[in-house]
């Protein structure tokens, strides 16, 4: 019997001790849960911030896949246009270049006669112009009354007739003009001498 008292006390003890070791587990435990729960938030605020990110980066990558079909397709196009050119343009054009090359070894050959005949046509265009000028002063010429014929014949060189027909009349006209200066000289010489013969009869015949 005597030992149950200091059994007692000792129950108490262990009863204490247990107590403050469930009181500071539970404590540990909260601080645990506490840095846990932390954590886990941190950790749910980095995912949405990676999410978003992924989210953003996803369109960007849908936006650049979108631009990069685009330029695909472009690219394509081009190609197939000149596949098309080369195919069907680039023979149709070296056919034409071809056809021009013989037009243009025809047009070297044919030339020189060509450029020959324009030169006789030319040649015959202006002879039958001059000859047409000519034609018309002959007209004019002949529908001149003599007198002015004569006239520009002896004192004009625009006239239309030869150098030895000038000549002539110019050789004709210098005689015609001596005679007549001379026989008027004559003429002018006999009036005198009969003025004066008149006046010595008329003075004979006063006195």
């Amino acid at each position: 019997m005597p030992p149950e008292p200091s059994e007692r006390p000792s129950s108490k003890r262990g009863g204490g001790s247990q107590g403050r070791l469930s009181t500071s587990t539970g404590t540990e435990l909260d601080e645990n849960v506490k840095a846990i729960s932390t954590r886990a938030l941190q950790y749910e605020s980095q995912m949405l911030d990676l999410n978003n990110k992924l989210t953003e980066n996803l369109s960007n990558f849908r936006a650049i896949d979108s631009l990069l079909q685009e330029a695909l397709a472009g690219l394509r196009r081009n190609a197939d246009r000149a596949d098309r050119a080369l195919t069907v343009h680039v023979p149709r054009i070296k056919d034409e270049l071809d056809e021009s090359l013989i037009a243009l070894q025809e047009l070297s050959t044919t030339l020189p006669n060509i450029q020959s005949r324009v030169a006789d046509i030319r040649l015959v265009y202006d002879s039958g112009r001059q000859k047409a000028r000519d034609l018309v002063t002959d007209l004019e010429w002949l529908n001149k009354d003599f007198r002015e014929r004569w006239r520009a014949i002896i004192f004009t060189s625009s006239s239309p007739v030869s150098w030895r027909w000038k000549a002539i009349m110019r050789v004709i006209f210098a005689v015609c003009f001596i005679t007549f200066t001379w026989v008027a000289w004559i003429a002018l010489g006999g009036a005198y001498r009969a003025h004066r013969q008149r006046l010595v009869w008329g003075e004979r015949l006063m006195s």
